[in-house]
């Protein structure tokens, strides 16, 4: 097994372990816990000063306290508290691994691979409906968050102890044991003797000479305009802005889909066991059609006008089945309609998170995975479940709540299908004459490789 291979097994399987968490959540709910909510992601921010993937450890060892707080907790904020935080680790986690597994996975290939890694969300998500359930039902729901924990806690240890590989769009400067972007030619040129640009603003370098602050201080006001002007850069991409608005729509529905959907199954057709029948249609349609909607795409050649074709045909057509499906009085017509448009909708996850890498330069990427991570939980599924809660007390009829959320996808198939028509340019391999040296790389590379290799030596 290569290194690569390896890179990949280790990153679905935390990329799993994360959203396991996510069912557990909804499997407490259904059955009868109290003290269960959903907390919202907090995101590093941009100009990265330590090795990408020792990031990754820092946030999973967050994660890891976190669920285990979540064990611990004694109150509605506790819980509350101890849900914000698990975002910290999924935020650090999937900004950085999407972009390691767009570097090393091989050309024709980088959207299946993208496929299998976000294969692991619904697959997640499944996992912990029936986890939650049995673990809840014979232990306690405590236990399951203790379980996440100490099942999470080898990959922590990993990500602190095993050799590092580069991200392409940053660089290690072995002097000052830094990371941090790749300045073009023309930036570098206009550094000065003390390491500070001369295209910070004059009013803040003035503000920072008047105040007398330290180099840290000064350091932070520069990182908070290097991380202002990769905002700027970042919505003024129309492709991104239009890519992450259709998904926020997106997860919104599939995020409450994860929290209510057992919940409405058992009310609308008195299901026996909600936990496994919701768990086992989205595992079978969310592998299926993740993996699927990845190799499609690259079948069809991977480009960012070919994906939003797919994102909106499969949004479309998914929208159109899950609706059918809640108008079906009989559970005969509902499984195989829901489990079709699941199947439709989820084959949309390779495209949308293959367009945010690819239509930034290389150095935009972790932040461009961070804020539509934070984006589609902020504006999607974190108020989308308290919104469909509201909206169920009010109508008090699950199967109409059910079917005014399913709507909500035929807008995200609006934003997907406008975006079709721009102009968009793969800018993936910008910058790459900037990046580290070949052989630098070769050196970095035996990530997961055995020790026996000479270039795991050289250094």
């Amino acid at each position: 097994m290569t290194y690569s291979v390896r890179l990949l097994v280790m990153f679905c399987i935390i990329n799993m372990l994360n959203y396991v968490d996510r069912g557990v959540i909804a499997s407490n709910g259904v059955n009868g816990s109290r003290g269960s909510c959903s907390g919202g992601t907090c995101s590093s921010g941009s100009g990265i000063q330590h090795n990408p993937f020792r990031l990754i450890g820092v946030g999973l060892l967050v994660w890891t306290i976190a669920t285990a707080g979540c064990g611990c907790a004694f109150d509605f904020w506790s819980i509350t508290v101890c849900r914000m935080l698990v975002g910290v680790g999924e935020a650090s986690f999937i900004s950085l691994a999407a972009p390691f597994i767009d570097d090393n996975a091989p050309a024709a290939q980088k959207t299946a691979w993208l496929a299998m890694f976000y294969m692991c969300i619904p697959t997640g998500i499944a996992l912990g409906y029936v986890y939650g359930g049995l673990v809840g039902g014979h232990l306690h729901w405590r236990a399951a968050f203790w379980g996440e924990s100490i099942l999470m806690l080898p990959f922590v240890i990993l990500g602190f102890v095993i050799k590092p590989l580069e991200l392409k769009g940053f660089t290690h400067n072995k002097k000052t044991k830094e990371y941090g972007q790749m300045l073009s030619p023309e930036l570098q040129d206009e550094t000065n003797n003390n390491g500070i640009k001369q295209g910070v603003p004059a009013v803040v370098e003035g503000l920072a000479e008047k105040s007398s602050l330290s180099s840290f201080g000064k350091k932070v006001m520069i990182e908070i305009h290097h991380f202002g002007v990769d905002m700027k850069e970042l919505l003024q991409e129309k492709v991104y802005v239009f890519n992450v608005a259709g998904y926020i729509f997106y997860n919104a529905v599939i995020g409450a889909y994860s929290y209510w959907g057992p919940k409405a199954g058992q009310d609308i057709y008195h299901m026996a066991s909600a936990d496994l029948m919701f768990g086992g249609i989205t595992i079978v349609c969310g592998i299926v059609g993740t993996l699927a909607g990845g190799f499609i795409l690259d079948k069809m050649d991977s480009t960012i006008s070919n994906a939003f074709k797919l994102l909106s045909g499969a949004t479309f057509l998914g929208a159109i089945f899950c609706f059918s499906a809640f108008c079906f009085k009989s559970l005969y017509g509902f499984i195989p309609f829901f489990s079709v448009g699941e199947l439709l909708v989820f084959a949309t996850q390779a495209p949308v998170n293959y367009i945010c890498l690819h239509c930034v330069k290389p150095s935009l990427r972790p932040l461009s995975m961070a804020m539509s991570t934070v984006s589609i939980h902020i504006f999607g599924d974190v108020p989308s479940s308290p919104i469909v809660g509201a909206l169920q007390d009010y109508l008090h009829n699950w199967r109409s709540t059910a079917l005014l959320l399913t709507s909500v996808l035929f807008i995200a198939f609006g934003f997907w299908f406008t975006a079709i028509f721009f102009r968009s340019v793969d800018r993936s391999n910008e910058q790459s004459e900037h990046d580290v040296p070949a052989t630098e790389r070769s050196n970095l590379r035996p990530l997961l490789d055995d020790g026996n290799d000479e270039a795991h030596t050289s250094q």
